[in-house]
């Protein structure tokens, strides 16, 4: 794809504090894309409420999406849909062959490069509901290459309601404190868009390679889309942090 045709990419959201981090990885993993955002916040209150996800989360889903697509705009018609929101696997993969667009989870990459670390991942969250969500889809990646994996589920406690507060820094400590007794791993995964932003505190307390889900979703999508940049992503942009 030529440098002058921007590609359109939809980024849908449940929390407000994901958007922002897929702002910034796509602003340093590929600045020429036009991404354009959809936010209902209700999704991840209602999962919460109903601690399952219900089949009208399902059809919520499939009407975000189908309106992505259903108009052209700046850079033409949407070429791929990106979730950011961890706790909806079920829900995204379900719309995988009904959409004629490329559709990523938003961990679905990440969990592919930490598998190219070992089988042993840790996984860490904020969102106590999406944990287990993660867990059995990280399980499957591995299970569909062959593969008996383990993963170690780390939750930080009080770490998005300080995020939400608006306490950026609490939020990166108490992620960060979460991670102090973790060894033995390959890889640690930050299992949410919005814990991106403690990649740096998490990466200074452990030594194993830290990967954040918007950054490998991006260098995904882009290989994808734009199969020139593939050699300059895997030589220049391999891991988020060592």
């Amino acid at each position: 794809m030529a440098c002058s045709e921007p590609v359109r990419i939809a980024l849908i959201h449940a929390l407000e504090e994901s958007v922002l981090p897929a702002r910034q990885a796509f602003a340093e993993g590929w600045p020429e894309a036009f991404c354009f955002d959809l936010l209902d916040t209700s999704l991840a209150i209602d999962l919460a409420h109903a601690g399952q996800l219900e089949p009208s989360m399902m059809t919520r889903f499939e009407t975000l999406a189908r309106y992505c697509l259903a108009h052209d705009g700046r850079a033409g018609k949407t070429q791929a849909i990106l979730f950011t929101c961890s706790a909806f696997g079920p829900a995204i993969d379900a719309l995988k062959a009904s959409l004629p667009v490329p559709v990523l989870r938003p961990n679905e990459a990440a969990f592919a490069e930490a598998l190219e670390h070992g089988d042993r991942i840790a996984l860490l969250v904020t969102y106590g509901p999406s944990l287990d969500a993660l867990r059995n889809e990280l399980l499957a990646m591995g299970h569909a290459l062959g593969r008996t994996i383990s993963v170690v589920p780390i939750l930080a406690e009080g770490a998005l309601a300080a995020l939400k507060a608006g306490d950026a820094e609490r939020h990166d400590q108490l992620a960060a404190q979460a991670c102090l007794e973790l060894a033995g791993v390959d890889a640690l995964v930050l299992g949410q868009f919005s814990l991106a932003h403690a990649a740096t505190a998490v990466q200074a307390v452990v030594s194993v390679p830290v990967l954040t889900t918007p950054g490998c979703a991006i260098r995904s999508l882009r290989a994808l889309l734009e199969p020139s940049a593939a050699d300059s992503i895997q030589t220049g942009l391999r891991h988020d942090l060592r």
